[in-house]
């Protein structure tokens, strides 16, 4: 096997559900911007997912109920990251004991306030690999699984195989941005050539999770992750119905 083969089936084995790898150099100048040098100088990123349990997701109708936003926010959000963040961790080192630079970037944390940002766009790797497109609510949705799924990274060096984006596939389906309980997001397909305030006022739904977790307790919303039709149809499949 090659190193991508190599990688993807340590993936699957430390449990990772989904796995690509992306050609970073379209989006260089965005990545820059975001993170600095410390991120932009790599040309390459791996991208791995790991799908929720639909029986949480369909359960955040109900999430004023504090056993839903308790096992919500254990269970498809903490857990699933250190979750991830161990996946990528392994990777990394057989990148780097194969001989290449290796970046892990931590799942679904922040290092800007201001712009609700992290130091790279995990939702961006895993579009340029190929493995779904940018939604409305500014999510990667995937065609297996919709936005059910989180994601981590790794920027690194090495010559892998890379994916190609997907163009968005959402229709005129506004299902993620009437959902919204705050209406942050204006329903513009993705544009990668717009900034993300163009689709989402990260604000609004900042500011949302702020009055969460001072009126509940617990920031948990994700009403735009449930509402997507592509990962309710998800949901319905593996029920049976």
């Amino acid at each position: 096997m090659n190193l991508y083969d190599d990688l993807h089936q340590l993936a699957g084995a430390q449990g990772a559900d989904f796995f690509g790898a992306a050609d970073l150099t379209p989006a260089r100048a965005a990545i820059l911007e975001q993170g600095g040098p410390m991120v932009a100088v790599f040309p390459r990123a791996v991208s791995v997912g790991v799908a929720l349990m639909h029986a949480i997701v369909d359960q955040l109708p109900q999430r004023a109920e504090r056993a839903v936003a308790v096992t919500y926010r254990a269970h498809a959000y903490d857990i699933v990251n250190a979750r991830l963040d161990q996946i990528t961790s392994r990777l990394s080192s057989a990148l780097q004991a194969a001989g290449y630079r290796a970046l892990p970037v931590p799942a679904s944390s922040r290092v800007d306030e201001t712009r609700q940002a992290g130091l790279f766009s995990n939702k961006m790797a895993a579009h340029l690999a190929g493995l779904g497109w940018i939604g409305k609510s500014c999510m990667l949705v995937t065609p297996s699984n919709g936005p059910r799924v989180r994601w981590a990274s790794i920027l690194t060096d090495a010559p892998l195989l890379v994916g190609r984006p997907m163009a968005p596939q959402c229709g005129d389906c506004h299902e993620c941005v009437d959902a919204c309980p705050v209406h942050a997001f204006t329903g513009r397909p993705f544009n990668p050539e717009e900034p993300r305030s163009a689709r989402m006022d990260a604000a609004k739904c900042d500011a949302y999770l702020r009055h969460l977790t001072e009126t509940r307790g617990l920031p948990v919303c994700g009403m735009c992750l449930y509402a997507c039709p592509h990962g309710q149809r998800a949901a319905a499949r593996l029920a049976g119905t």
